[in-house]
């Protein structure tokens, strides 16, 4: 299958998704995100595929947020369906029988964060940076970042990061359980490759249950996705939201 902003490659057990948006430090449009889904969704009963790593192109960003000049005219109708459509992406990922790997070579900001978030194991490089700075935007995360850094890093310190839109540094992800691993960037791609081959000695069936089981646990906070949905398309009839956004592409601090 032949894509605009991904590349795809299956390496023996592995089955590699890379952003190719490099110019754009892997910015995360609506076509990509479509895109990353569709390729998920492709090897899910190709049983010499015993898992997915989805990194970005080049060694600065894994991926740095969303697209925000796609979407800075949306009203409340589209900010609303982009959240519905992003979370369905980052379902597919969460939800895949085959385990995926975010391997973050880079900013991991926003969209990208999220999109890191949906997979089921994170590696970082020690280069990456981590953050959700949507409230810059006058926005909340839309792709589930409210729901997801709560159960992987606690309420407090997951507020405080939604809130202070600050970023954190890859020991700093490791230390709030963000990621798993730290390792070089150069060796990143062989890492999470490693860890596949691991896997690959399991019985694929019971890694599927085991992720099914696993989700099950977070089966609560679906209404939580809901408000976010909610809440990500009530923002875009807001004052903050138009000052966030014409802040953004004027390059200057915004006043909310």
């Amino acid at each position: 299958m032949t894509y605009n902003n991904i590349i795809t490659v299956q390496e023996k057990n592995a089955y590699i998704i890379t952003i190719n948006r490099e110019s754009k430090l892997n910015a995360l449009n609506i076509e990509t995100l479509q895109e990353i889904k569709k390729a998920v969704l492709s090897v899910q009963d190709n049983k010499e595929i015993r898992g997915i790593i989805l990194t970005g192109k080049g060694t600065k960003a894994f991926a740095a947020g969303a697209d925000i000049a796609e979407f800075a005219n949306f009203d409340t109708k589209q900010g609303t369906q982009m959240s519905i459509d992003g979370h369905s992406v980052m379902n597919t990922l969460e939800n895949s029988k085959i385990p995926t790997i975010a391997a973050i070579n880079g900013f991991s900001l926003g969209g990208g964060n999220e999109l890191a978030m949906a997979c089921h194991i994170r590696i970082a490089s020690e280069n990456a940076k981590f953050g959700q700075p949507e409230v810059n935007l006058g926005l909340p995360p839309g792709y589930g970042g409210t729901q997801r850094l709560v159960q992987l890093i606690g309420k407090s310190r997951a507020i405080e990061l939604l809130i202070t839109a600050d970023t954190i540094n890859a020991l700093q992800a490791l230390d709030y359980g963000l990621v798993s691993k730290i390792v070089p960037i150069d060796n990143l791609i062989d890492y999470c490759k490693e860890l596949i081959n691991k896997i690959s000695g399991k019985s694929p069936s019971a890694v599927a249950k085991v992720i099914k089981c696993v989700n099950q646990h977070f089966e609560s906070t679906k209404t939580g996705f809901e408000i976010e949905n909610i809440e990500f398309g009530n923002s875009f009839g807001t004052f903050d939201f138009i000052e966030g956004t014409n802040a953004f592409n004027e390059k200057r601090k915004a006043n909310f």
